[in-house]
């Protein structure tokens, strides 16, 4: 056991002190929120960072002279002159485009010496749209403020009824919660995995694994490689989790002062360009960007951090631990990595499958038959069941899935240090399934 342990210490710190590592560990985080808060800083100053647009109105309906109000990145000027007038003026007026709005309001056109923006062409349709509906409905004799309600749109909130009581279901949040754990352990696999058969290798090319083996057993040392690994796989993580809980804490706060003044901003600006459709606006428009970046940021803070953080842990640790063993067996068949790309298709093709489905099925059915099988299996259940606990997964299959990945890892280690045992001291032999299998059953 201290022979383990020792390599344990010897692989672990080999790679902590690294500098790559303790550079990742600190942007990776700080990276990832940065990002986060930079998109929603840019959705609530989009109109204030865009360049200003001047756009010259010839309004010949006279149903926008008052109304149509700058916004945005967008200054409207109306013009005195007739359209044809402006057009002849227009690339020597200093304008960006020319909006020309015929009497009966069709055939509106928007001229200018470059092709607008979808955002630009969008913004005018809908400021024109909002003015158009509400002359014609006062025109009709209709209140917009009792049509707006009546179109106003049904949100319904998901409520999960549970033993403890009622919590608020948020299924877009378990979405994103689902696909990053998923994607972290499915990557990690590949990363740590990678590491221990690429270590394996070099210590057998450089026949330092024949000075090792005269003082510990090929199974001390490989498991000594795989945990010390394991555990830098683990230092990391954990890391990431306290640096990204800490920073999201302070970027919440932030997002949600913003949202604040972005949103009220947002609502005068819509009043004042819609004019007497100014109420109709308010009721029918759809929600802020900033604002909702605040309620994604309750709703995260509803799932139970805690219980979601220890099941990802473990499901890395499990799932590292057997796909590890697996890579240090093929490491110890091969004297290169060029030789190692035959055996890493059936190791890898489990995680890839999950990983595939997991986006296109599982996490639009968690409770599936197919999901639930995928859960259990040990290959794939690292994956398929970190998507689908944010969801709600009932304790009797929790527990059976833990007990088949504990059950999993024994197994593929006794298998994969059957191999390595003999695997580590082959040279110059390439490998094939049918070696493998030999190597398997020689005896003690």
């Amino acid at each position: 056991m201290n022979k383990i342990l020792l390599i344990i210490q010897r692989e672990y710190f080999s790679r902590v002190k690294k500098k790559s590592f303790l550079i990742m560990t600190f942007l990776v985080p700080v990276l990832s929120i940065s990002s986060f808060v930079l998109m929603f800083y840019l959705m609530a100053k989009q109109s204030d960072l865009g360049d200003k647009k001047k756009v010259e109105v010839v309004d010949e309906s006279g149903m926008f002279q008052n109304s149509l109000k700058n916004i945005g990145t967008l200054d409207f000027v109306f013009s005195g002159d007739n359209y044809k007038s402006a057009q002849a003026g227009f690339l020597k007026s200093g304008y960006d485009y020319l909006l020309h709005i015929p009497s009966g309001c069709t055939g509106v056109q928007l001229l200018g010496e470059k092709k607008p923006s979808a955002v630009v062409l969008q913004n005018i349709e809908t400021r024109l749209s909002e003015i158009a509906q509400s002359r014609r409905l006062q025109k009709a004799g209709i209140d917009t403020a009792v049509l707006a309600l009546a179109q106003k749109p049904i949100s319904i909130e998901p409520i999960q009824l549970t033993e403890k009581g009622i919590i608020n279901a948020q299924v877009a949040v378990a979405y994103v919660v689902g696909f990053v754990a998923a994607f972290l352990i499915y990557m990690s696999l590949f990363i740590y995995g990678a590491q221990v058969m690429r270590g394996v290798i070099e210590e057998k090319v450089s026949r330092i694994v024949e000075v090792i083996i005269s003082s510990v057993k090929p199974f001390q040392l490989m498991m000594g490689k795989i945990i010390g690994i394991g555990l830098v796989g683990l230092t990391q993580f954990v890391l990431w989790i306290v640096l990204s809980l800490v920073l999201s804490t302070a970027a919440g706060t932030l997002i949600a002062k913003q949202a604040g003044v972005a949103t009220t901003a947002n609502v005068a600006q819509m009043q004042q360009a819609a004019g007497p459709a100014g109420a109709t606006a308010s009721a029918v428009a759809p929600q802020d960007p900033a604002s909702n970046a605040t309620k994604i940021m309750q709703s995260i803070k509803s799932i139970p951090l805690t219980y979601t953080i220890l099941c990802f842990l473990f499901y890395f640790l499990s799932g590292y631990l057997l796909y590890s063993a697996i890579f240090a067996a093929v490491g110890s068949a091969v004297d290169n990595e060029t030789e190692t790309q035959q055996f890493m298709l059936p190791i890898t093709l489990p995680l890839v499958f999950t990983f595939v489905i997991s986006m296109s099925f599982i996490i639009n059915n968690p409770d599936s038959t197919l999901s639930i099988w995928l859960s259990m299996i040990p290959l794939t259940s690292p994956i398929a069941m970190m998507i689908r606990i944010p969801f709600g997964v009932p304790w009797p299959q929790l527990v059976l899935s833990m007990v088949l990945m504990v059950l999993g890892f024994l197994f593929t280690t006794w298998v994969a240090a059957r191999i390595y045992r003999v695997g580590i001291l082959m040279y110059g032999k390439k490998a094939s399934y049918k070696e493998l299998a030999k190597w398997f059953m020689y005896k003690e």
